[in-house]
């Protein structure tokens, strides 16, 4: 098994090597490092590498609607230089453009709302469809042949539900763990592909991306909140054995530590997925800022060990972001006994 994580990690840093040697060969050191927040960040386009002077990418749609013009389509394509594939208010179409930064915004400066298909969004379809395949692989093979040992993707799956339902779920909510069970194995499952996908050369950084960790956050405060018992009410409202005077400072407390849960959820996962990604690409700059053999050595060598350490966070963080959700709901859900 070692061998195969030490494969698979020397196979990921040599393609992300050849990912970035093309494009950051010339230039100047801010371009040679400026693919790290290109990569970390949310784009209207899928850039995958640069071989020469021609652009691998992939157009995405953008779509937006407005009060005035309604609902419209543009391809990314149309708000760029076809030769650099710089974004930027001088190649505006038809009133919009897309900045420097990847904001899309509109010369006249009124509002509008955006539906864009951004990369992230694609990279999320895509995790989608993997675990959808896995999903429904997993249940023909079961209809198919019964209760037997699992094979394929039934064999990637089971030991997985097996593990959130008895290690997490069980452990951490009690009698009440199987209504929620589908929602925390969706999670695990969800953060943890997510992660994976990640780390290929050219993915997209998408359990990185602050908006889609807050989603899932947000998730878990509101199954959280709206299964709560009046046990669960009664201690952040009516904290049981404080005196009145103390509910004044306890009380502005719990309903703190209600929002501070989900945010810590958020910014644990969004940090370490993050800084996971800004270190790898920050080695693999250092063999083109120095155009140093040598560097470029120690930076594949140092890369390689990261990515074997990533392989390793990146399910380490689905099962903390899993486990807390499922603490916090137990919580909420838990009967407590009463003295009469």
């Amino acid at each position: 098994m070692t061998r195969k994580l030490l494969a698979l990690s020397l196979l990921l840093s040599a393609c992300m090597l050849v990912f970035t040697n093309q494009a950051m060969a010339a230039g100047s050191e801010e371009d040679k490092t400026s693919f790290i927040m290109h990569h970390v960040k949310d784009s209207h386009e899928w850039h995958f590498a640069t071989i020469g002077h021609t652009h691998v990418t992939l157009p995405l749609p953008v779509i937006v609607y407005s009060g005035d013009r309604g609902l419209e389509f543009f391809m990314s394509t149309v708000f760029q230089n076809h030769e650099t594939h710089a974004f930027g208010e001088e190649y505006a179409h038809e009133g919009y453009f897309i900045d420097e930064h990847d904001h899309l915004g509109r010369v006249d400066g009124s509002s509008f709302l955006e539906l864009s298909i951004t990369k992230n969004v694609v990279m999320l379809f895509i995790v989608l469809a993997v675990l959808a395949w896995l999903a429904l692989s997993a249940a023909g093979h079961y209809k198919k042949n019964g209760p037997v040992a699992p094979k394929g993707a039934a064999a990637i799956i089971e030991p997985i539900v097996i593990f959130v339902r008895d290690e997490i779920a069980e452990k951490s909510i009690g009698p009440q763990y199987k209504r929620f069970v589908p929602y925390l194995l969706t999670l695990f499952l969800f953060i943890w592909f997510g992660n994976l996908l990640g780390l290929l050369p050219g993915a997209a950084n998408l359990t990185g991306n602050i908006a889609v960790t807050c989603t899932l956050a947000i998730l878990t405060f509101i199954i959280t909140n709206v299964n709560g018992n009046k046990d669960y009410w009664k201690h952040v409202f009516m904290t049981p054995g404080v005196p009145p005077a103390m509910l004044l400072i306890i009380v502005p407390v719990e309903i703190i530590g209600l929002f501070t849960k989900p945010f810590a959820l958020m910014v644990r996962l969004f940090v370490a997925i993050t800084a996971g990604h800004i270190v790898i690409l920050g080695f693999i700059a250092l063999a083109f800022i120095f155009e140093s053999y040598a560097i470029g050595i120690v930076s594949t060598l140092m890369v390689t060990f990261i990515n074997l350490i990533e392989l390793l966070v990146a399910t380490i963080q689905a099962y903390v972001f899993t486990l807390f959700s499922a603490m916090y709901i137990g919580g909420a859900v838990a009967e407590h006994a009463h003295d009469h």
